[in-house]
């Protein structure tokens, strides 16, 4: 995670005077912070450097330097959990959504973390919430392909180097309270290699014709404007089908699901899980743990919810496990998971 930490209420108080004088209603900010139920968040900056940040240029540059160090720390530390070393990477899948590089961040840590001339590579620009699940389900196709190889993954998520300060629609609102920075890696190796961890039983992919609208960027000359829908919680009910359709076609109902690990999207997000799948509050305790000490990051939120269940809830061998992400498309990814 980046250095800088701040609980919501400095998060706040410095968004408030940024904004001082231009809300009708000023509670209304702190209302809204209130509601994403985040209780403090990582910035990829110290909180006075932002002030400084004045174009998408300036902006762009730093969310390429601070994702270059995070993501060497990342990858780092992932490949040191899995005794290996960087030049075993045979294929290193990069994701973001904010923040643009050519070369990109992948590219950037070939040399500097010494890997192999030949190593693949595969950066992923636009999947945003749904990007750490879907990650992970392109390096596991891509594992059963050649299965004595090691992929990793790799999601840095700067959201603060996305806000758009002169922006005062509800959306920008609401992300300017719930979504934080951060960085996570994931090493997948194929099933010719020892495997420690769960392993990938199957994938699927659920798009939703006609919701392009629900979520995402417009893009223009001061960078990312959040597009950010009502309607996604909605959408996130109608789960339940694609889960039951995905699990049926291993052979399983949801009652062999013994561990969910859902994307942090927002507290309507995850309650609309837990209507659609009939899951007691504690089936998600890690995912509502994640989204109060982090906020929402993005791609790589899903796979710290990963990283802390594999910590904090051993499970019994041969159980399942579902990881369950929705993003920009509007679309879901859904990986079986079984230790």
């Amino acid at each position: 995670m980046p250095g800088s930490y701040y609980d919501q209420q400095a998060l706040l108080a410095a968004l408030t005077r940024h904004w001082a004088g231009r809300f009708h209603n000023p509670a209304r900010l702190e209302q809204l912070h209130h509601n994403v139920l985040v209780g403090g968040r990582h910035l990829a900056l110290p909180i006075d450097e932002y002030e400084k940040l004045d174009s998408f240029d300036a902006s762009n540059g730093a969310w390429i330097r601070c994702a270059v160090e995070l993501g060497e720390r990342a990858v780092g530390d992932a490949l040191a959990r899995a005794g290996l070393e960087p030049d075993a990477i045979d294929h290193l899948f990069f994701v973001s959504v904010t923040g643009i590089a050519a070369p990109s961040i992948d590219a950037r840590l070939v040399n500097r973390m010494g890997l192999r001339a030949d190593v693949k590579r595969t950066p992923i620009f636009g999947l945003g919430c749904v990007a750490g699940a879907a990650g992970i389900a392109r390096a596991a196709d891509y594992l059963r392909a050649f299965p004595d190889q090691v992929a990793v993954l790799l999601s840095v998520e700067l959201c603060s180097l996305t806000l758009q300060r002169g922006d005062l629609s509800i959306a920008n609102l609401i992300a300017s309270g719930l979504f934080g920075d951060g960085a996570a890696a994931v090493v997948l190796t194929g099933g010719e290699r020892a495997v420690r961890g769960p392993r990938v039983v199957a994938t699927r992919s659920v798009f939703y014709p006609g919701t392009e609208h629900l979520m995402g960027w417009e893009i223009g000359s001061n960078g990312f404007r959040v597009v950010l829908s009502g309607d996604v919680p909605q959408v996130a009910g109608g789960i339940r089908k694609d889960v039951d359709a995905f699990l049926a076609s291993q052979g399983l109902v949801l009652a062999d699901v013994d561990r969910f690990l859902c994307h942090p999207g927002g507290p309507k997000v995850l309650e609309a899980f837990e209507t659609a799948l009939e899951l007691p509050r504690e089936a998600l305790g890690l995912t509502w743990k994640s989204l109060r000490e982090v906020g929402n990051l993005s791609s790589a939120s899903v796979l710290f919810v990963l990283g802390d269940t594999l910590a904090e809830r051993p499970a019994e061998p041969g159980s399942f496990g579902l990881m369950i992400a929705m993003g920009p498309g509007f679309c879901s990814e859904l990986v079986l998971l079984q230790w």
